[in-house]
């Protein structure tokens, strides 16, 4: 199907940013005006959350359907099971790479800086109480991490962790269902690759319709966390903000910018302005799943990255390539130990380092899916795990930035893996728009 279809119409990325800002701003004045009154969180609850939220839903309800086919399909085009390996290897040497590079970047900063030193104890009191019911039900949600993970990856009923958002399970399906279609005899392989093909095509069809809503929801979902929160709790936990906020951005435009040109042999600046699409529609959901049939789109027509290489490594990614939450994770652990006093030697600082990087692979790929790990990273040097309580007021802002550095991360792996193997296609053309 051509890019020029009338199937397709343009979404201009200007109006997602815009009703970025005017969903912001009109929920700081609300929040300034009658922030905590009750015709406020009336207002939230039964009008802009839940219609930020329908829009949302309609963006993940497409992710299983696009992860399986494309990802079957990915495996198929790779040919035989070597290549697959070959691509494999690089892909996770990518997403560790700089999943590291993130995390000892958010480190450098947090012990440079040191934001949690000083914090008012009259503040941390505040916070812990207003947050300490929905800390104690994030942490709840962590049940069995570490080597049980690993074997949940393989899944005993292949629907039931489609049904249930299982992505890695799912993913891993996918790669062996895409394996065996590669080992039939062609005549029995094609028509299944035909369907397989016409799902993914009808998955970006839906795409199109609801990202013409991505305006109106965009708008809904900032006013929803603007007007709850307003700037008063971002001022007191300012310093912890600008530290994860500027680990994030240097990591972006410093570490990703220098593998962009040299691995992907790209300039960073044509680069960081094709995939703005990509970016916008990862900070206004927060969620690199949600996210992910905008990064293929666009990494296909844009980058001219084949769609064997976005079908594979983009949902893998989306779930275990995780650089900004890595580099959250990091920070926010050594910020929580300043503010409670527990000082961490180098030991066990490269110990946080390292359960980033892991736990990072094991976050889901939704809003707030990194807090329930978090928990269990800050019990394991010593920290109290409801100390998360604190930074919840601003979690949803950094939310959106961390998730926005993922899904670059992402998009970056996949550019890198597809010029290191000699894949990269011609763009369907060089504006930085993208046609959906």
């Amino acid at each position: 199907m051509s890019e020029n279809s009338p199937e397709y119409q343009s979404i201009p990325t200007r109006l997602i940013f815009l009703a970025l800002l005017v969903g912001g701003a009109a929920g700081i004045g609300a929040n300034a005006a009658a922030g905590g009154s009750d015709t406020l969180l009336w207002t939230i609850r039964n009008i802009t959350e839940p219609i930020g939220q329908v829009w949302l839903r309609m963006l993940f309800m497409v992710v299983v359907p696009l992860i399986f086919s494309t990802m079957a399909l990915g495996v198929l085009n790779l040919g035989q099971v070597r290549s697959l390996g070959k691509v494999l290897g690089k892909t996770f040497g990518f997403f560790i790479l700089g999943t590291a590079i993130a995390a000892g970047i958010g480190l450098f900063l947090v012990n440079t800086v040191r934001p949690g030193d000083g914090l008012p104890k009259e503040l941390v009191d505040q916070v812990m109480n207003e947050y300490q019911g929905e800390a104690e039900a994030r942490r709840a949600r962590l049940q069995g991490f570490g080597v049980q993970t690993f074997v949940n990856i393989v899944p005993r009923n292949p629907v039931e962790a489609a049904a249930t958002g299982d992505y890695l399970a799912l993913i891993f399906f996918a790669v062996i269902f895409g394996v065996g279609l590669s080992r039939i005899p062609e005549r029995q392989q094609k028509p299944v690759a035909d369907v397989l093909d016409g799902v993914a095509e009808i998955t970006i069809r839906i795409i199109g319709l609801v990202m013409q809503l991505a305006p109106i929801g965009v708008a809904m979902l900032v006013f929803s966390t603007a007007s709850r929160f307003g700037l008063s709790l971002l001022k007191a936990l300012a310093l912890y903000v600008l530290v994860v906020a500027g680990g994030l951005l240097i990591h972006l435009l410093l570490a990703l910018g220098i593998i962009v040109r040299t691995v992907g042999r790209m300039n960073p600046v044509d680069f960081f302005r094709t995939i703005w699409p990509i970016m916008l529609t990862a900070f206004s959901t927060s969620s690199s799943s949600a996210t992910l049939p905008t990064s293929m789109r666009v990494s296909e027509l844009r980058l001219g990255v084949p769609r064997s290489i976005t079908g594979f490594v983009l949902p893998l990614g989306a779930t275990a390539n995780m650089h900004g939450t890595a580099l959250f994770e990091g920070v926010t652990v050594l910020f929580l130990a300043q503010v409670f006093g527990v000082e961490l030697p180098i030991g066990s600082q490269i110990t946080v380092i390292l359960l980033s990087v892991i736990t990072a692979v094991g976050t889901a790929g939704v809003p707030g899916g990194s807090l329930p790990l978090l928990a269990m990273v800050l019990e394991t040097v010593g920290v109290p795990g409801q100390g998360i309580a604190i930074v919840l007021g601003v979690d949803r802002l950094l939310d959106m930035c961390r998730t926005t550095l993922n899904v670059v991360g992402d998009v970056v792996s996949a550019l890198c893996v597809a010029r290191t193997e000699g894949l990269m296609e011609a763009p369907a053309a060089a504006a930085p728009e993208v046609v959906l």
